[in-house]
């Protein structure tokens, strides 16, 4: 699946030169969170999210930074970071480098993003310019829509169901370690064999759960014994 199959199309955006109270109203209005900001061409300059306009003077919360933190500051970042929370227009407010992606990217390229980066949506482009979002939301319902998966996805009978939860197994390299054995009769996966750790048993467990087809799981692996 690609980011193109579950972004939102037709964002809304603001300009560089959009006053910061005009940007407040526009999220409050379109109940948003963050609003990419675009030239004249269309193209991503930045974005603004709520944490970009939660430390201003009209809200009295733009104190100075602890003592701590203002000693690893140069001038040049003070000055930067009283342009951010003085600015008056998008320009001076916006976050940048802004973290994007193609709609030819994976979810897991977006996943990995929004991990590394502690971040709540990826900004899509195609050659610069805006053409969607994507969000955790979006995610969240990528996520809930499995369950319509239709009926001909799942295995129809125990051997299919057995050898696809040997070939899920044997695709993890966290699992490489473990010897196991599957039986499933009438859905219910029956596991033997014997693990390296708990958190090894675990992950087997929680990989068998969510292959289609398996009704219940009924533990009996072992675990190695030290020494």
């Amino acid at each position: 699946m690609k980011v193109r199959d579950v972004m939102t199309p037709n964002v809304v955006s603001a300009t560089a030169d959009m006053a910061v109270p005009e940007i407040a109203r526009l999220m409050l209005e379109r109940r948003i969170s963050a609003v990419p900001v675009v030239d004249a061409s269309e193209k991503v300059v930045g974005v603004i999210s709520e944490g970009d306009l939660i430390r201003r003077p009209e809200l009295d919360t733009d104190k100075p930074r602890s003592r701590w933190l203002s000693f690893f500051m140069s001038d040049e970042d003070r000055a930067r970071d009283f342009v951010k929370t003085h600015g008056l227009r998008a320009r001076d407010v916006m976050s940048r480098p802004v973290v994007s992606v193609t709609p030819d990217a994976s979810l897991t390229d977006v996943v990995n993003l929004m991990t590394a980066r502690r971040i709540k949506r990826v900004i899509v482009t195609e050659h610069g310019k805006l053409v969607g979002v994507v969000t955790r939301s979006d995610l969240l319902r990528v996520l809930h829509a499995r369950e319509a998966l239709p009926t001909d996805a799942v295995p129809k009978d125990d051997a299919s169901v057995r050898a696809r939860i040997l070939k899920t197994i044997d695709g993890e390299d966290w699992a490489a370690s473990a010897i196991i054995n599957v039986q499933v009769t009438n859905g219910t996966a029956y596991l033997w064999g014997v693990v390296d750790s708990d958190e090894q048993r675990r992950a087997i467990l929680v990989a068998v759960e969510g292959v289609p087809g398996v009704r219940a799981t009924e533990d009996h692996l072992g675990k190695v014994l030290a020494g």
